[in-house]
């Protein structure tokens, strides 16, 4: 008797970030599947797939945006259903992976909430992550899962190129950044300078620059980062390298969390441009300024689930970059 494969690509997502799991899917060339999602009268969340799932490789994005704790569970639920569905693999993609900053204990008796989102997720029934540009490589030792940790870099630094003419720095606004600073000045043909900031650890979303090192007077920078929360360590570096003499500031992230004050910031600055993905959603309120772009990061998030979909490499289409 022969048997006919019947592999079937499977694409959900929760309702945190709806128009980029649409993106994605158009660009793969198959329908979002139909997942029901409700909330009973006491908050508890319901979700359920509405078509059969059994046998099938599935796909369930949602990025961790606010309210992280109900989007985060949203996933939980979704996944678990698939599991019991008899789906055949299940992949859990994270474009922003919430709690990622809490990875470490920086003082006594802290909590490492990023290992603990991470069991919940292998759990729930995920036999592997997708997330988009960690905000520390070590994240991925947590997991005993096959876990893809993917780069917005191709993107943005396409983006820059085609915009910056001229002697150019890319700065981390710490130090802690230099080897993201280091591949993006790479793919710019920049030079590299990094800021040395004081961070309170008692105090969350609260940093300020004390010095610089590298060359940023008559440049162009570039101040890279992972995530734009507050926005208060890239309007701080933006300063510095203003007074420094720099000719031009671009701030370039992959998270735009845009957290209260953000906005306030980000108008008051001496920044030029502020580019960011569509990995978490973007207020009306931050899209409309002047000098915001918002890329879309969906082209490289289908070819990576195309990628492990049909078994090839994912670090082939990052050329090494998303190590």
């Amino acid at each position: 008797m022969d048997i006919v494969s019947r592999n079937r690509m499977m694409v959900f997502t929760g309702g945190a970030n709806e128009p980029l799991a649409e993106e994605v899917a158009e660009v793969l060339g198959v329908q979002l599947g139909n997942l029901s999602r409700s909330t009973f009268a006491n908050g508890e969340i319901y979700v359920r797939p509405e078509e059969s799932v059994r046998g099938a490789d599935c796909f369930v994005m949602q990025s961790h945006s606010h309210p992280i704790n109900e989007h985060i569970m949203e996933q939980l639920i979704a996944i678990d259903a698939l599991k019991r569905a008899s789906a055949r693999s299940i992949t859990a993609v994270m474009p922003y992976f919430g709690y990622s900053r809490q990875d470490k204990k920086v003082m006594p008796r802290e909590p490492i909430t990023a290992r603990l989102v991470s069991d919940l997720l292998m759990k729930a029934g995920a036999d592997r992550l997708v997330s988009v540009d960690l905000h520390t490589g070590q994240l991925q030792g947590f997991i005993s899962k096959p876990f893809d940790s993917l780069t917005a870099l191709p993107i943005i630094t396409d983006y820059l190129s085609e915009r910056m003419n001229g002697k150019t720095t890319v700065l981390s606004p710490d130090a802690g950044g230099v080897k993201r600073a280091e591949k993006y000045a790479r793919h710019l043909d920049a030079s590299v300078a990094f800021i040395y900031k004081r961070r309170d650890p008692a105090e969350h979303n609260e940093s300020s620059a004390l010095s610089m090192a590298g060359k940023v007077t008559d440049r162009h920078v570039v101040i890279v980062d992972d995530i734009i929360d507050t926005a208060g360590t890239v309007c701080n570096a933006a300063e510095m390298v203003r007074e420094y003499g720099a000719l031009s500031v671009r701030i370039a992230a992959t998270h735009g969390v845009f957290s209260d004050p953000a906005l306030d910031r980000i108008k008051n600055a001496p920044i030029d441009e502020v580019i960011v993905t569509n990995t978490l959603p973007v207020s009306t309120d931050i899209q409309e300024l002047d000098h915001m772009q918002v890329l879309s990061i969906a082209p490289i998030l289908a070819e990576t689930l195309q990628a492990i979909f049909m078994d090839s490499s994912v670090s082939d289409i990052f050329l090494g970059e998303n190590a």
